[in-house]
């Protein structure tokens, strides 16, 4: 029988906290984001990238996520192996989905415009449910630098 090998190289380095669901556990997010990349070697372009999508996706499950009394997780995966890191943020709130990005955003509007942001910096990004009632926003994001 043929069974894939796995792929030699460095192992996935996994990061994970749960923060309290307010605009310091958002801030905390970013800063923790940030020393776990510098710590494991991640390129500073990397680095920088993920500091501003967890900034954005930490801040919309505060603003948009949140549940009195319940915390939300990020999560961080880097596989230098493959020069690629997920960044996942976890909610409560599995009612509200995010809205598609707008192509053509409003250049009045004061807000909003959080996951356009994602979308430029992030390869790719989705929701998913996160079981019993929340949910996880996953952004990719590949190391150009390597």
């Amino acid at each position: 029988m043929n069974h894939a090998t796995p792929r030699a190289g460095a192992p996935v380095h996994t990061f994970t906290q749960l923060l309290s669901s307010t605009p310091r556990g958002a801030r905390l997010a970013r800063l923790l984001a940030v020393t776990e990349l510098r710590s494991r070697g991640a390129s500073q372009e990397l680095t920088e990238r993920a500091e501003l999508v967890v900034a954005e996706l930490a801040a919309n499950a505060v603003l948009h996520g949140r549940v009195p009394g319940r915390c939300f997780r990020l999560t961080l995966a880097l596989d230098p192996a493959a020069d690629r890191l997920r960044v996942e943020v976890s909610d409560a709130r599995g009612d509200l989905h995010p809205l598609p990005v707008d192509t053509a955003p409003d250049a009045l509007r004061t807000g909003g415009r959080g996951l356009t942001l994602v979308a430029a910096l992030a390869d790719h990004w989705d929701c998913v449910p996160y079981p019993p009632s929340g949910k996880t926003v996953r952004a990719e994001l590949l190391d150009t630098t390597a």
